[in-house]
């Protein structure tokens, strides 16, 4: 490891780890060679360039990942890049299912992390989409309820895209209703959805 300093919360995230702890030291020291600092955020080891974020660690029940929040900017060049669900715009994951996958691609990572950092360095942004089309039973709540509406417009725009897309996901208007009911204290507390 070159100058990086080590985490006690990472230490204590490794000691407790049941599945893919040798993934996940192996991926700790292909980052710490990469001289980012290691921080733990959401629950994960995050390393840092200048407090930005590059990269985390994560795991899963069927494996474990590299998370880079800016991923969607990365030249791809190995097509090893994953976009966990349709909705997330700008993240993507490396994933492994074992320690020798992990040794493989060791060098490829440090090509990937090396990039990220340069992405950080530049000041580079994912351009988000924002647009979302609000379903009709959340604008029928709005009428009824105009603080409702002024809470929901307060929201930064990715907490209104996830509402809005949540709310629309269920083929049955009742079901939309009753999420609708389900948040809207959250909503109008200025929360978002998994707040």
């Amino acid at each position: 490891m070159k100058n990086s300093e080590t985490n006690p919360k990472v230490e204590e995230f490794l000691s407790k780890a049941k599945k893919w702890k040798k993934e996940y030291e192996k991926l700790r020291n292909i980052i710490l060679d990469c001289e980012l600092s290691e921080e733990f955020k959401w629950r994960n080891p995050c390393y840092t360039f200048e407090k930005k974020n590059i990269v985390l660690i994560q795991g899963f029940k069927e494996y474990c990942a590299l998370l880079f929040p800016k991923g969607a900017l990365l030249k791809d060049t190995h097509g090893i890049l994953v976009q966990q669900t349709e909705n997330v715009q700008a993240a993507r994951q490396i994933r492994f299912n074992n320690l020798q996958e992990i040794v493989e691609l060791e060098t490829i990572l440090k090509t990937y992390i090396h990039q990220a950092i340069e992405i950080e360095k530049a000041g580079l942004t994912v351009k988000k989409n924002t647009e979302f089309s609000i379903p009709k039973e959340l604008q029928n709540k709005f009428e009824e309820i105009p603080d409702l509406k002024t809470a929901f417009e307060a929201l930064t725009p990715g907490r209104q895209r996830a509402y809005s897309l949540y709310f629309s996901a269920p083929k049955k208007s009742v079901t939309r209703e009753s999420r609708i009911e389900k948040y809207m204290q959250h909503i109008l507390n200025g929360k978002g959805l998994n707040d």
